[in-house]
């Protein structure tokens, strides 16, 4: 199976979701939430991610995950995922309760393309205070994309997490599971990368984006953003529009898309000192930011 029927598969299942000029969206992927252990990407930057998603539920944003949000490759169970990182899931299960999430599944999560695994993970959690079970996103989906429709100028943007674009890590995401539970994981440890990642191998990563520009180009030059690769994109108006997310497991910040009064730009999200020596968890703008007529076609 081709990227371009993959691709075309997921555009064409996406949940649709309206929004207007007054819509605000963040948009993360690639956490990699682990278990705090050495190989747990995400723990160096668990307090910048948990600080910039607050500030945007503060401010009234809906989050939408891009996929890999829970390491579900290198760690087993999900338990110790939650454990681990138990803050983050109760904040975004105020997002939920306030209909404010939209998770996409990528390679490392794909097992929540079963709604049963969803439901054992999501379901409930057992409250420490009173010992019981509680319900903690009940009702939770995952999808493969997300295609936003703007209620007034029709212009749509697709979001997927790109390993469509990526045959090993889609087509083979067991066998790459299994390779990364017993080897890759001790190996990550003493510095040693996984070449089939295309986060970690340029010449991979530059052949998942070719077809994935390539995809955009055959479908009306459709607004895509995608994560997978780790890489930020934000291309001019004139450019293929394919941006690109990031990832939340750089060694000291991370990157998101802010999609805000019509506009769209991409931010970091970093921890900075101030003149008196405090430590702060500072957000800047890297692109943008720029309207999203821009790029309608």
């Amino acid at each position: 199976m081709s990227t371009e029927i993959r691709l075309n598969k997921a555009f064409k299942n996406a949940i649709t979701i309206p929004f207007d000029d007054n819509s605000k969206f963040i948009i993360f992927s690639d956490c990699h939430r682990g278990d705090n252990s050495f190989a747990d990407d995400f723990a160096n930057n668990r307090n910048t991610y948990f600080h910039a998603l607050k500030e945007y539920y503060k401010n009234g944003f809906t989050y939408i995950e891009l996929g890999d949000g829970n390491e579900l490759w290198e760690n087993l169970h999900f338990k110790s995922i939650f454990e681990a990182h138990k803050n983050v899931f109760l904040l975004l299960k105020e997002f939920h309760d306030d209909n404010r999430l939209h998770m996409v599944y990528g390679n490392h999560d794909l097992i929540y393309n079963d709604q049963q695994e969803i439901k054992k993970h999501y379901d409930s959690w057992r409250d420490p205070n009173s010992g019981e079970q509680v319900p903690l996103m009940p009702g939770l989906n995952y999808h493969e994309a997300i295609l936003l429709r703007h209620a007034n100028t029709g212009q749509e943007i697709f979001m997927a997490h790109g390993h469509q674009a990526d045959w090993w890590n889609h087509r083979f995401w067991p066998l790459s599971r299994f390779m990364v539970q017993v080897l890759w994981r001790p190996l990550q440890v003493v510095g040693i990368s996984d070449p089939t990642s295309p986060a970690k191998n340029n010449k991979e990563l530059f052949r998942v984006e070719r077809r994935i520009k390539k995809w955009i180009l055959k479908n009306d030059s459709t607004m895509t953003i995608t994560g997978h690769t780790h890489r930020p994109r934000f291309p001019e108006p004139d450019e293929i529009p394919f941006f690109n997310d990031g990832s939340c497991v750089f060694p000291r910040s991370i990157t998101g898309i802010e999609i805000e009064r019509g506009t769209i730009c991409l931010v970091k999200w970093y921890v900075d000192t101030t003149d008196q020596g405090f430590l702060q968890v500072v957000r800047t703008v890297l692109e943008g930011p720029r309207k999203l007529s821009d790029y309608q076609r």
